[in-house]
C-alpha cells in the first residue's frame, strides 16, 4: 500500500550557495512531494539574494533566521521539528543534493517497516572529490540496504547507531515518544537519537536506493577539528558510546583505503591519507579527553566554537 503520510523537510543553513539552490530545485521535482520546507538559517546577512529569491518562489516555505551563537546541532533541529506537524520529517544539510527524483519516495518506503524509527540515505561522492574520499563514501555508504536493531551491536559495534542528518528521515510519533533530539550536542545528534531508538526496540534503516551527492575533502587541520568534536560528543554521552570502541572501525577504513589506492594506481595519495588520518586520530583522542584540557585549548581545538563558549558560560 502506498504511504500517504505528510513529510516536512528541515534544513539548517549557513552561507548557502549554489549547491543549496540545486538541492531546492531537486526537492521541487520529487515524485513524493514535501508538505512543508522549514529552513533555519544562521546569520541572515550571509544568505545570498539568489537563495532568498529561490526560496521566495517555492511553495510552503518557512524561513527563520538565527544568530550564529544560537546554532546548535541538536537544539536547532529540535526547535525546527517543534514547528512541524507532519507525520514524517526529513533532516538534511544545505549541501546534500538529491541524486534523482525518488529520494523522498524511497525514504518513505523504508519507513513503512513498522519497526523503523529512522531511515537514512546513501551519500555519493562528487566529481571533485579525491579518490580516498570516494572510497570512504563507499565504505560508509555501501550499495546494499540494511535494517539495524540493537541485536546488531556485537557485530557492528559503533556502526549500529550510525545515521546521518545529512539526509535522514524520522517517524514523528516515535520521535515524540522518545523525547526527540537531545537538547544540546556539539556533534552526533543523529547517532545519539538512533541509539535511543534502537535501545527502545525500534530499528534504523539504511536505504541505499535513496541517494544524495555529499562529500568533503577536508584538510588535515579541518579533520583534526571535526574529529575533536566527534570525540568530545562521545565523551559527553557515555550512555550512548560508553564501552563501545570506535577506533577499530577507523583503522579498518584506513587500511582498506590504502589497499584501494595502491591497487587502483593512486599510490601517490597514500602519504597524504596517512597524514590526514593521523590528525583525525589525534583530534579524536583529544576530544575524548577534553575534560582534562585547559578551556582555552578546548576552544582552540573544537570546530564548533560557539558550542564551547555556551558550555563554559553555563559551567
Amino acid at each position: 500500500m502506498a504511504d500517504s503520510r505528510n513529510v516536512d523537510i528541515i534544513i539548517p543553513t549557513y552561507r548557502p550557495g549554489e549547491r543549496f539552490i540545486r538541492l531546492l530545485s531537486m526537492l521541487e521535482k520529487q515524485t513524493y512531494p514535501y508538505h512543508r520546507l522549514i529552513i533555519v538559517n544562521t546569520d541572515e546577512k550571509l544568505m545570498p539574494d539568489a537563495v532568498k529569491k529561490k526560496l521566495g518562489g517555492m511553495r510552503d516555505v518557512t524561513l527563520r533566521h538565527i544568530a550564529k551563537e544560537d546554532f546548535d546541532h541538536a537544539g536547532t533541529r529540535r526547535a525546527a521539528v517543534a514547528e512541524s506537524d507532519a507525520e514524517l520529517f526529513l533532516c538534511m544539510t544545505d549541501d546534500a543534493v538529491p541524486a534523482d527524483l525518488f529520494l523522498i519516495e524511497r525514504l518513505v518506503g523504508a519507513m513503512q517497516d513498522p519497526d523503523a524509527a529512522v531511515s537514512y540515505a546513501r551519500q555519493l561522492p562528487e566529481t571533485f572529490t579525491s579518490e580516498s574520499e570516494k572510497y570512504t563514501r563507499s565504505f560508509n555508504y555501501p550499495d546494499e540496504c540494511r535494517k539495524k536493531t540493537i541485536n546488531d551491536l556485537p557485530e557492528l559495534g559503533i556502526k549500529t547507531f550510525f545515521a546521518s542528518n545529512v539526509c535522514c528521515m524520522y517517524d514523528r510519533g516515535i520521535y515524540e515518544s522518545l523525547g526527540g533530539f537531545t537538547e544540546k550536542a556539539i556533534f552526533n545528534e543523529d547517532m545519539i537519537y538512533a541509539s535511543k531508538a534502537l535501545r527502545a526496540g525500534y530499528a534504523s534503516v539504511y536505504q541505499a536506493a535513496a541517494r544524495v551527492y555529499h562529500a568533503h575533502d577536508y584538510t588535515a587541520g579541518q579533520q583534526f577539528h571535526r574529529n575533536f568534536d566527534l570525540g568530545m560528543s562521545q565523551a559527553m554521552h557515555p550512555e550512548v558510546f560508553g564501552g563501545i570502541r570506535s577506533e577499530g572501525e577507523g583503522i579498518r577504513l584506513v587500511r582498506q583505503t590504502i589497499n584501494h589506492l595502491m591497487s587502483t594506481g593512486h599510490a601517490v595519495d597514500v602519504p597524504g591519507l596517512i597524514w590526514r588520518s593521523g590528525w583525525k586520530y589525534l583530534g579524536y583522542r583529544l576530544g575524548k579527553a577534553y575534560r582534562k584540557l585547559p578551556r582555552g585549548l578546548v576552544r582552540r581545538f573544537a570546530m564548533n566554537k560557539t558550542f564551547i563558549d555556551r558550555m563554559y558560560r553555563k559551567a
